[in-house]
């Protein structure tokens, strides 16, 4: 079908505008590319591109940032069959089954949004700020859904309130009561973050949280050796769940105590030793689907430790900055997935690294425009709860992974980047770092 009459004047401007972005395109390719294959928008079934330069080119607009906001206002719920209002939808790919998706109901990707846009609403214009306030206070009717129904403070990845596991799982909903997952730690702390719970009710949930670690009454079984003396903090929350460590996890964990500025007690510390005897072994490069089985990925890893680093300096990871740096780097010099490109370049800005022009690269897969593409941050990894053996061998193998895409996520991540960018440039009037 061909485009409406009345879109073709958009396309020729489009076109237009592309030829003006390759134009300024060395001042911010990063920018400049970036945005080249962010806005794209359906009309019936036919699509068109709109290519409009980041704040970084033209540092007086605000064009990419209304944009992505109003995208965002659009993506979240208002009413649906499927999704709850105020939820920004997300949907899981199984291994083994294709390009075949299903809708999740979770509270995951609504709390990170959520979460995110806190953490960069101040740097936006008034009315910005006023739209992205609207969003986040339509993000908190999503939340009562997923908290535990026995009056603690804690959340789930599904719905609590009708217990589901995979929900339109087809014959995976038969066991929705026999075999519901205990709430997690991660969605726990990402929804009090997002939500900008009390004081008080932050010290409730650490408190909860110090009967959850491992120790010699449950041990973890599915780690290296010399991990499994630490008494760190596991994933769940559940008694029955075996313990499970994962350093992104952590990281959040932790970004959550040093944001609540909580005092510190054994399981803090040795959830942050983890973290640095990863470190050291480099494991996050070697063994990333292992030792972080619910994110998988280098460069959702390095986006985790960056914005715990950013939080707070812990001296105990600064040390580890250059060469996390380097990583970050050689990552983004190798990259292919746009949105993966996002999480390094803010990773580099978090440490104070603006990657010049000339350490850009061109994407082969570019043209993928962002809100189709095949982009996961989060991976549910069923195999995460088996022994070491069979969890290295099973997760390779794909049986029981599940990767989750957001759409609405991903705009977040793009105007976060951007906020951060014009953040560095502020802070060093223009300059780069040689770090």
């Amino acid at each position: 079908m061909r485009a409406p009459a009345k879109y073709n004047a958009l396309l020729s401007a489009a076109a237009s505008l592309n030829n003006v972005i390759n134009l300024l395109a060395p001042m911010n390719l990063f920018s400049c590319t970036l945005l080249r294959c962010l806005f794209r928008k359906s009309v019936g079934s036919s699509a068109f591109l709109c290519f409009i330069p980041s704040l970084s080119v033209f540092a007086q607009q605000e064009d990419v940032r209304t944009w992505l906001i109003e995208s965002l206002q659009q993506e979240q719920r208002v009413e649906s069959s499927v999704f709850p209002a105020g939820s920004f939808p997300s949907y899981r790919r199984y291994s083994w089954n294709g390009n075949t998706e299903k809708a999740d109901i979770n509270p995951f990707f609504t709390g990170l949004v959520d979460f995110t846009l806190g953490s960069i609403q101040q740097d936006l214009s008034p009315d910005l700020q006023a739209k992205v306030q609207e969003i986040r206070n339509r993000c908190k009717q999503v939340y009562p859904k997923f908290i535990n129904r026995n009056n603690r403070p804690t959340y789930n990845f599904w719905p609590t309130d009708t217990p589901r596991i995979f929900p339109n799982g087809g014959w995976l909903n038969l066991f929705n009561k026999t075999q519901s997952l205990p709430d997690d730690m991660d969605d726990t702390v990402i929804l009090l973050l997002a939500q900008q719970a009390p004081d008080s009710l932050a010290a409730i949930v650490h408190q909860l949280m110090q009967s959850f670690t491992n120790g010699p009454k449950k041990s973890i079984n599915n780690t290296y050796s010399f991990l499994q003396d630490l008494p760190a903090y596991s994933t769940w929350f559940g008694k029955k769940m075996p313990v499970d460590f994962d350093i992104s996890v952590l990281s959040n964990i932790l970004y959550f105590v040093q944001s609540y500025q909580l005092p510190w007690n054994a399981a803090d510390s040795a959830s942050l030793q983890l973290i640095v005897r990863v470190l050291e072994k480099e494991k996050y490069l070697d063994d990333p689907a292992f030792i972080s089985p619910h994110y998988q990925r280098l460069p959702v890893i390095l986006y985790h430790f960056s914005r715990l680093m950013a939080t707070k300096p812990l001296p105990e990871l600064e040390r580890f900055k250059p060469r996390l740096v380097a990583v970050t780097r050689d990552a983004l010099a190798k990259i292919e997935n746009p949105m993966d490109a996002v999480l390094l370049h803010t990773a580099l800005l978090r440490w104070g690294v603006f990657v010049a022009s000339k350490q850009q690269l061109t994407f082969s897969k570019w043209q993928q425009e962002i809100g189709s593409g095949d982009f996961s941050f989060f991976i549910a990894n069923m195999s995460s709860m088996l022994p070491a053996s069979l969890k290295k061998s099973l997760g390779k193998a794909g049986v029981g992974t599940f990767y989750y895409t957001c759409t609405g996520y991903n705009y977040a991540l793009v105007l976060e980047n951007l906020v951060w960018q014009e953040r560095f440039l502020k802070e060093n009037k223009g300059v780069a770092s040689t770090f």
